[in-house]
C-alpha cells in the first residue's frame, strides 16, 4: 500500500473499528469468519492494519454487526432513515448452511447505520430435533411467524409457533429453531445488541 493511501485512510481507523465491533459482541475471529466467509487469518490482518478491506469485505462484516458502510467512513451522527427494498435484500447463510443448517435469512435493515437492533426475514428448514445445534448470543430476540409452523427449542423445552404467533426471549439462553411440517416456514426475527 502506498504511503499516500495509508495516510488518507488513517483518520478512518478502520482496523480499530473492526476490532471494536468484534469485541463488543464477544466474538472470536473463527466465529466471525464463519459468519462472513473470511478466514480468521485475513480478519486478523484487517484488525491489525496489515491489510486494507475491500468494500465487499467491509459490507460482509458490517452486516454481521448491524452497521452500515458509512459507520466505517463517518464520525458524524445524523438521523437514521434507511429503506431496504425487497429486491435489494441480501440473503445471508446460516452458520451451518453448508451442513444442512436450520435456517437462512435476509437482513431487513442492513442499510441503517449504528442500529440498536437487527431485523431479519428468516426461512426455517426441516431438521430432525437430534440434529439441531443450539446457539446463544447477547441480548434478546423477538420472532413473529409469518407462515408455516416453527419449533423453537429453548433450554429443555420445545414450543411450536404457527403463523401469527410471536415469541420474545432472552437470547443468552441456548436456543434453536426448525420448520415443522412441509409448508414453508418464514418469520421476522429481531435481535438486540
Amino acid at each position: 500500500m502506498s504511503d499516500t493511501i495509508e495516510k488518507n485512510l488513517e483518520p478512518y481507523r478502520l482496523a480499530e473499528k473492526l476490532r471494536t465491533l468484534r469485541l463488543q459482541k464477544s466474538m472470536g475471529l473463527v466465529q466471525l469468519g464463519k459468519h462472513t466467509g473470511l478466514s480468521p487469518a485475513m480478519l486478523s490482518k484487517l484488525e491489525c492494519g496489515k491489510a486494507v478491506p475491500t468494500l465487499p469485505t467491509l459490507l460482509r462484516i458490517a452486516m454481521v454487526f448491524g452497521v452500515g458502510l458509512d459507520f466505517f467512513f463517518s464520525s458524524s451522527r445524523r438521523p437514521v432513515v434507511a429503506i431496504v427494498r425487497k429486491e435489494d435484500r441480501i440473503r445471508l447463510p446460516s452458520v451451518e448452511e453448508n451442513t444442512g443448517g436450520t435456517y437462512t435469512y435476509e437482513s431487513l435493515d442492513f442499510k441503517a447505520n449504528e442500529r440498536k437492533l437487527n431485523a431479519y426475514l428468516a426461512e426455517f428448514h426441516s431438521v430432525p430435533p437430534e440434529k439441531l445445534r443450539p446457539h446463544h448470543h447477547p441480548g434478546v430476540e423477538f420472532i413473529y411467524v409469518l407462515s408455516g409452523t416453527m419449533a423453537l427449542a429453548f433450554g429443555q423445552e420445545e414450543h411450536q409457533l404457527k403463523a401469527g404467533d410471536a415469541v420474545y426471549f432472552d437470547a443468552n439462553a441456548r436456543h434453536s429453531y426448525r420448520r415443522v411440517g412441509k409448508q414453508v416456514c418464514t418469520a421476522m426475527v429481531v435481535t438486540t445488541k
